[in-house]
């Protein structure tokens, strides 16, 4: 992986694309994401480049390169900490290694309903962890909403935790999906998500996880043809900032940032609530079987995950507490 991550960064100056370049007059920061252009996620990204060159009144430019162009999400984050990458958006999951308090927003069936979401996220609680890992030089600006993961697979539909005995199940390089899974009594198995349509196709892996978009955007639903909609986790996707770019912008410029990211957030929602519905009318065109098995024996089974993550780390038990106590 380091060796990957500094070809990329020799590569990356080689071409100019350094996180951040400027003369007296335009600041360009490169943003590099993971999804396809197609996805909500992107067309986000775009907007929130939109608005800060417009608040900045042309001074500050975000060029936006997506589909994993300059790297996977552990690749982007690693080229962020050294500054050769401006901005990046990622999963929540893909930070824990960054930031361990982080790693409680991929708990399984931590929220109760999308008002508990908002009032995390957009609370106390949520502007504690987007700065979580500003000690690793990433400073989080904005969560997105990445609505909720659910299973889908290629030989059956997984309506019971029992369904995934003996099924490889791709996940996301993340302590807390891989236990997840585990605790469930499928293997996980950790894949780039730019890999996984192969990794499906040729039996690397039985089944995956993800949310709906994702499933369509991806083109997922070509290999697997069971959508089981159990919703077990609710993980955000995070749009963050190098610190070290940051640090080279004046408090105005960091103003007009994070004012440009937290509309875009909104915009993203909103293209995210209709995204969700469009995927679920094509995947049902394309023959999907779409099942909503009970959530209650996956939430017994999971359990176990709580008692880890709060033997492990105390600290992370408060926090838990702290999010299912916030009303």
């Amino acid at each position: 992986m380091k060796y990957n991550r500094f070809l990329l960064f020799g590569l990356l100056l080689l071409f100019g694309y350094g996180g951040c370049q400027s003369d007296s007059r335009i600041k360009v920061i490169k943003m590099g994401h993971a999804q396809v252009t197609a996805h909500p996620v992107h067309n986000a990204m775009v907007f929130l480049a939109k608005k800060l060159e417009e608040k900045s009144k042309g001074r500050i430019r975000v060029k936006v390169y997506p589909n994993q162009q300059l790297g996977t999400e552990r690749e982007l984050l690693e080229l962020l900490q050294i500054g050769s990458l401006g901005m990046t958006k990622v999963s929540a999951a893909s930070l824990e290694a960054f930031s361990p308090e982080i790693s409680v927003l991929g708990l399984p069936f931590l929220f109760r309903d999308d008002d508990h979401i908002s009032k995390v996220l957009n609370g106390e609680i949520g502007t504690e962890l987007l700065l979580s890992s500003e000690k690793f030089w990433l400073r989080g600006l904005c969560f997105y909403d990445a609505g909720k993961r659910s299973f889908y697979s290629k030989a059956k539909p997984i309506e019971t935790p029992a369904d995934l005995t003996g099924l490889k199940v791709r996940v996301q390089e993340s302590k807390m999906a891989i236990n997840m899974i585990r605790s469930m009594g499928g293997s996980p198995t950790p894949v780039a998500y730019g890999e996984l349509y192969t990794a499906l196709q040729q039996g690397i892996v039985d089944a995956a996880e993800n949310n709906l978009p994702s499933f369509y955007n991806s083109r997922h639903y070509e290999v697997c043809k069971y959508l089981s909609i159990d919703e077990h986790t609710a993980i955000p996707d995070v749009v963050l900032v190098s610190t070290v770019v940051w640090d080279q912008l004046s408090p105005e410029e960091q103003q007009w940032m994070q004012e440009a990211a937290d509309e875009s957030a909104i915009y993203q929602s909103e293209l995210w609530k209709a995204s969700v519905e469009e995927s679920m009318r094509e995947v049902q065109k394309a023959g999907v079987q779409i099942s909503y098995p009970s959530k209650e024996p996956f939430q017994t089974q999971v359990q176990s995950v709580y008692e880890l993550v709060t033997k492990e780390n105390p600290q992370l038990g408060q926090l838990i507490q702290r999010i299912q106590n916030t009303k």
